[in-house]
């Protein structure tokens, strides 16, 4: 289960470890929806054997084991990043500024 300091600093445009049950999950995280809320979730985008894979995480779970945050972008101009979805990891690199 995450802490209140940890909730606060999930925002898009991080990086981040994620270990659950499922074992473990690198990638940037794309959304955040629902504030704080009992149903608050975030979605977290990387790659899987060169494949674009998102999980939406519940924030509210006691399966996350460990969650770190490895990389915070310089300044992130939208709330959602879906056009993510779409660009190489080298231009999401220079887009984000991280």
């Amino acid at each position: 289960m995450l802490d209140k300091e940890t909730i606060a600093q999930i925002k898009p445009g991080i990086r981040v470890r994620i270990q659950d049950k499922n074992g473990m999950f690198e990638g940037i995280v794309i959304s955040r929806k629902h504030g704080k809320e009992a149903g608050a979730t975030f979605t977290v985008r990387g790659e899987v054997a060169s494949v674009g894979v998102e999980k939406v995480y519940p924030i509210y779970t006691p399966t996350i084991k460990s969650f770190k945050i490895l990389k915070t972008p310089k300044k992130v101009r939208r709330s959602k990043l879906y056009f993510l979805r779409k660009l190489p990891v080298k231009k999401i690199r220079q887009k984000l500024g991280v």
